[in-house]
């Protein structure tokens, strides 16, 4: 079993940036390729970021790609989501997601374990 936790989240205007965290307990967290995840009201939820165990490989969506930016310290059981020039439409619950695989999944259903989320609003 993994444990997630997300922080970081709140109220921005848009262009602003915020810093997701998630932190990690339970089993090895070095062995879980690290994905973060978005869904905003009436849509499903979609694929942002992800990381593979060691942080060498990184695959983002197109939407955000260049914008945020995934990394993780296995030292301190944490992956993070660095958001920079926030857009209304970046207006979600974000989550964490864990999978013990090496490759990096985009669909949520590859994922094993999941956290409570963490809500972003961007306002125009």
């Amino acid at each position: 079993q993994v444990q997630l936790v997300e922080s970081g989240g709140g109220l921005v205007q848009a262009g602003g940036s915020l810093r997701l965290s998630c932190a990690a307990s339970g089993r090895t967290f070095s062995r879980y390729a690290m994905g973060w995840f978005r869904q905003a009201p009436g849509k499903e939820r979609e694929f942002v970021a992800g990381i593979r165990r060691s942080g060498s490989v990184t695959r983002y969506a197109d939407s955000v790609n260049g914008r945020f930016t995934i990394s993780r310290d296995n030292a301190k059981n944490t992956v993070y989501l660095q958001m920079n020039s926030l857009k209304p439409e970046d207006t979600a619950v974000y989550y964490c997601a864990a999978d013990d695989t090496i490759v990096v999944h985009t669909i949520p259903g590859a994922y094993e374990y999941w956290g409570q989320g963490t809500q972003v609003t961007v306002s125009s």
